[in-house]
């Protein structure tokens, strides 16, 4: 077997460097240079100009169509160019079910992935870097860009909404109003929610990355889970089985826009997306640390 191909068994990768001089496992790979180093991926800068760009075709959309006509049943459309809060609260939710979930299992699915597929995953553990470490210090760096991307897009809206339609309170389609401060604080607990609640998509786009050499494989596995949990969620006839679906409850920040808000569904929402997120997480690890690493 030739250098090029040569694995790197379980365990080796650390051993000697463990007793050199200086050597210092929880110094390696620090937090920072792979922030940096995924800063500068194309893939994460054209994402995050995507979510930032959303809104402000959202408003161009809005100001070239007119405002929305009011249906039979009232929705955030109806009330979207109100105010800058409303076009925030229609942004998240045209955006909940898709984009977000593509930017997060692209950030969580191609870390590690890419890595391999560019054959320098190896290098890296020969540097060494322990795999534990390597994962942790991945995981983080991916979760803190998931959770930037669902920061992002919140807030461009609420300044493109500004913009465009002026600030105000929040319209609740439904009747009635949310005070500008009191809106602000509810859309801090969406925001906080539509973190957990893409913890599952996350988790299984980075187990699939330890799996795959394939980053596309990775990101798009994730969000094929969507899209099946999606549609098995459309069949009532489960019941009650649908609400352990990982897709399930990912609208239920919806309750926190209401006059009353309601904290049942997003509790039972992210007791889900975490009880999904450490099954997978852990199932990450344990693949990762018996994989013979080849490329």
């Amino acid at each position: 077997m030739t250098a090029e191909t040569t694995p790197v068994p379980r365990g080796t990768e650390d051993a000697a460097p463990s007793r050199a001089h200086g050597y210092r496992p929880r110094h390696t790979l620090p937090f920072r240079v792979e922030a940096l180093r995924q800063l500068r991926r194309r893939r994460t800068l054209v994402m995050l100009g995507l979510l930032a760009l959303l809104p402000w075709i959202l408003v161009i959309a809005f100001k070239v169509g007119g405002d929305p006509e009011r249906d039979t049943v009232p929705t955030l459309v109806d009330v979207a160019t109100r105010s800058a809060l409303n076009l925030t609260a229609f942004a998240l939710f045209v955006s909940t079910g898709f984009l977000l979930v593509v930017a997060v299992a692209l950030f969580c699915g191609d870390t590690v992935a890419s890595e391999a597929s560019w054959s320098s995953l190896r290098y890296l553990l020969a540097a060494p870097v322990p795999r534990a470490r390597l994962l942790r210090v991945k995981l983080a760096v991916s979760l803190a860009y998931s959770g930037l991307a669902l920061l992002l897009l919140p807030a461009m809206a609420l300044l493109a909404g500004v913009v465009a339609f002026g600030w105000g309170p929040l319209e609740i389609p439904i009747g009635g109003s949310l005070s500008g401060g009191e809106a602000m604080r509810r859309m801090a607990v969406v925001v906080a929610y539509g973190m957990v609640s893409q913890l599952v998509v996350a988790a299984v786009a980075f187990w699939l990355s330890t799996v795959t050499d394939a980053p596309l494989g990775a990101v798009g596995g994730a969000v094929g889970l969507v899209v099946v949990s999606n549609i098995v969620d459309a069949v009532t006839a489960l019941g009650a089985w649908r609400e352990i679906l990982p897709t399930h409850w990912q609208f239920a920040w919806v309750d926190a826009l209401q006059a009353d808000m309601e904290w049942e569904g997003m509790i039972k929402g992210s007791a889900v997306s975490v009880g999904y997120a450490l099954v997978f997480i852990a199932l990450a690890f344990r693949h990762f640390e018996r994989k013979d690493i080849v490329s």
